[in-house]
């Protein structure tokens, strides 16, 4: 049975897709419709493979031992790298600040690129965000998100991997997989490219982990199975066909039966269930 961490410490907001981080920097930088949301400069590439290596070499390790990280379901990616070759979304849910690094190194060797939250590449962490593939998504400028959109399609068309935060925020620690926003299978339907859901979920750590470091959980990925858009289906159809699909798949991944997650598969204005506790945020200071 997988462990559920149940904790009060952050501040999980009443709208699932809100987000509590808070970015406290803003170089300026506008996402408009001749920004470079997929940079394929010399330097940029330069310097987006030096990160890389430096990912592998060092960064992997401190992060497995760091999550006590554990991965099931590698096999599945080995079992369909023809396909993954010809570029694929992939949809996980959002519980740590590190857990991106964590799905790069469970993909392996794919390189992927990041759906993110515009705020988190204008801040303190941008660069870095940028560094290991994030794309900003636009906000209330319709040719900006034009520009947006056809990078994405075509990178995926040119058989690279499409990174989603489905849920649309990170909540650490939170084990029920929240509403997926409208929109997550657009690409992969747009596209004609396969969604790969993938979980994390909880490990009880063990004492010196517990008391001394303090820390809540261990983590472990599940990877899933390959999804397809049904072409049966309209397009608007086929969209929240596989939306609720990627939703299920990613509730089975985090042990959860058939009607046992407490929230819907599609984000509608959607609240926090409060199914452990109604007190959040007891001494939060911040996450890192």
């Amino acid at each position: 049975m997988h462990f559920d961490p149940k904790t009060n410490k952050y501040p999980y907001p009443e709208d699932t897709a809100k987000h509590y981080l808070e970015v406290k920097k803003d170089n300026g930088v506008v996402f408009d419709k001749d920004y470079p949301y997929i940079d394929t400069s010399k330097s940029f590439l330069f310097k987006q493979k030096m990160v890389r290596i430096l990912l592998r070499i060092l960064v992997f390790p401190i992060m497995r031992i760091r999550l006590g990280l554990k991965i099931n379901g590698r096999e599945k990616i080995k079992q369909n790298k023809e396909i993954l070759k010809k570029g694929f979304v992939s949809c996980c849910n959002h519980v740590h600040m590190w857990d991106y690094i964590g799905v790069m190194r469970a993909i392996l060797p794919f390189k992927p690129h990041l759906l993110a939250w515009g705020k988190n590449v204008t801040g303190e962490n941008g660069t870095l965000i940028r560094m290991v593939g994030g794309i900003p998504i636009p906000e209330g400028d319709l040719v900006a998100s034009m520009a947006f959109i056809n990078a994405v399609e075509n990178a995926l068309k040119n058989g690279e991997w499409i990174h989603i935060y489905g849920e649309g925020s990170m909540w650490e620690y939170y084990r029920p997989i929240r509403p997926l926003k409208k929109g997550v299978a657009h690409f992969a339907v747009s596209c004609d490219r396969p969604i790969l859901p993938i979980t994390y979920t909880y490990r009880k750590p063990g004492w010196i982990r517990r008391v001394i470091f303090k820390q809540i959980a261990c983590f472990t990925i599940n990877i899933g199975d390959l999804l397809y858009k049904n072409d049966s289906l309209d397009k608007k159809e086929q969209e929240i066909d596989l939306t609720i699909r990627t939703h299920e798949a990613m509730c089975a991944l985090a042990g959860y039966g058939p009607g046992e997650n407490p929230y819907e598969p599609i984000y509608n204005d959607s609240k926090r269930v409060d199914y452990y506790t109604d007190k959040y945020g007891v001494g939060y200071k911040g996450s890192w």
